[in-house]
This record gives C-alpha cells, structure tokens and sequence, in this order.
C-alpha cells in the first residue's frame, strides 16, 4: 500500500510469528502482568511503551514477549478496565506533539517551507484521525486546533 502523503510504498519488514499461546519459558502470573501494565501506566508511559518494557525487563525478571497471548487481552484494554487509559489514544497524541513541534519551529523559522508542509501533512493526518475517533475516545463537538493540542500536551 502506498504511503499517504507520497508517492512512494511502504518498505516490508517481519511480521510477528503466529503463535496461540505464550512461549514455555514465559510462564508469568496473568495478575502480575495486570498489575505490572498498570504501575507503568501510572508511571507515565504510553501503551506501546509499556509493551516494550515487558519485553525487555518483564515481571518479576522473566520477559513477557507478547501481553496478548498471555493474558487474553491487550495493554489498552488491561488499561482501560483499570481506569488507568491516557487521554488521547497513543496515535492522536503522538501526532499533536509532532504538530506543536513543527509549529514552533515554524515560529522561528517562518522560510523553511519543507517544514510548513510537513506541518500541512501532519494536520491532515490529525484531522483525518479526529473524525475517526470523534464520538468513541473523544467528544462530539471535538475540533483541532494548535492551542488544543498544546493544552492536551500540557
């Protein structure tokens, strides 16, 4: 699939092999791993974060490759029942603080038009996403705007 803002392809990479159940020597509590996403959460990180720190450090010094395979549910879900989901889904908010960045740099370079389309293509990106999550994650009557995302960011 073509990206888009290009008219350039996405480059392939690996997929993740298909597994049903988590590997043998993973053998952590569905509990400890519940309340380990959780302390990490209210630690400040973001779901895909939290993914990336169990891979690496685990529960209790054993690695968990994959939440899904062993707990049944994902990280947004695990969070989302313990009252400890982010604001703004992860994508969302990535996508505001490249904005703001973008935006700032424009302030003080106002000539660098590479950047102000960047910045075009990035509130495209926003506004496009916006509509999808109108309604669901956020409220009806949500709009962007540069002081929006500056105040979620906040």
């Amino acid at each position: 699939m073509a990206r888009m803002h290009t008219r350039r392809r996405g480059s392939s990479s690996s997929d993740k092999p298909v597994a049903d159940e988590p590997p043998e020597w993973s053998d952590v509590d569905e509990d400890a791993i519940e309340a380990r996403v959780v302390e990490l959460a209210e630690d400040g990180l973001s779901p895909s974060e939290i993914g990336l720190k169990l891979r690496d450090e685990g529960v209790q010094g054993t690695p968990v490759p994959d939440v899904k395979l062993a707990t049944g549910r994902k990280i947004t879900e695990i969070l989302e029942e313990n009252d400890a989901d982010p604001e703004l889904p992860e994508d969302l908010a990535n996508l505001f603080e490249r904005a703001v960045r973008l935006r700032e740099h424009m302030d003080e370079h106002p000539g660098d038009h590479q950047n102000k389309r960047a910045l075009q293509n990035t509130e495209s990106k926003i506004r496009r996403l916006v509509d999808y999550y109108r309604g669901d994650e956020l409220d009806e009557e949500f709009t962007y705007s540069y002081d929006v995302a500056k105040e979620y960011l906040e």
